[in-house]
């Protein structure tokens, strides 16, 4: 389902996609949400699938930050450090088994397109395990970079992580197209003076220059 079209093609300067990766490429939000759960649930906290949709697109700091915020608790530093830790213990735990059955239906056929369009290809996400999640899925031919969490300070909604990966790509601002599942990542793309493909419920991605329900529904003859 297409929410909204676009007529006009992208613009022939169009080089290089840069792909997010929760939600795109491979649907983690699960594993996420498990990994939050458990050191949560040992500070006697709730925490649910509806609550973690709030993380999405967002840092590891800037979540915890967000879950205070919502459970209306007071973190210190280190114990906000402390959680950080023990979901990353945990969402390395739950990966191990990842493996290329685990990619988003559409998006591979997606990328063996696009390489064979000669674009180029890349990965901004704020997760800092994204490398070991694109090795385990078995895509590391198709990106020539991969961004993550570690790469810049400011995470999204700024425009940060896509502005580093554009120049670690060697392309300007314009010359990319973002394909984002957050609307932190819509928002940041759009400020980094990206276009952007947004997938999933309009509420969150409406912003985005294409909106589709799914990575599938995606039409690249309308936009490529």
């Amino acid at each position: 389902m297409i929410y909204q079209v676009v007529k006009k093609k992208m613009n022939n300067n169009l080089k290089a996609i840069i792909f997010d990766l929760d939600g795109v490429v491979t649907d983690t939000a699960e594993y996420h949400y498990k990994s939050w759960e458990l050191p949560l649930k040992e500070e006697g906290i709730d925490f649910t699938e509806k609550e973690n949709e709030k993380l999405r697109g967002l840092s590891r700091r800037d979540s915890v930050k967000t879950i205070a915020q919502t459970k209306d608790v007071v973190f210190t530093e280190k114990k906000e450090n402390e959680i950080m830790e023990k979901k990353n213990q945990y969402y390395q735990e739950i990966i191990e088994d990842l493996n290329k059955n685990d990619m988003i239906d559409g998006i591979y056929e997606i990328l063996v397109e696009l390489k064979n369009k000669n674009y180029k290809m890349a990965v901004a996400s704020a997760s800092r395990n994204a490398k070991q999640v694109i090795k385990s899925l078995d895509l590391d031919n198709f990106f020539e970079v991969i961004a993550d969490g570690n790469s810049v300070n400011k995470s999204k909604p700024a425009p940060d992580l896509f502005l580093f990966t554009a120049k670690k790509m060697g392309f300007k601002p314009e010359e990319c197209l973002v394909v984002e599942d957050s609307k932190a990542g819509v928002k940041g793309a759009k400020e980094a003076g990206m276009k952007v493909i947004g997938i999933g419920p309009k509420e969150r991605i409406g912003e985005a220059d294409y909106c589709y329900k799914k990575v599938s529904d995606i039409d690249t003859k309308k936009i490529f």
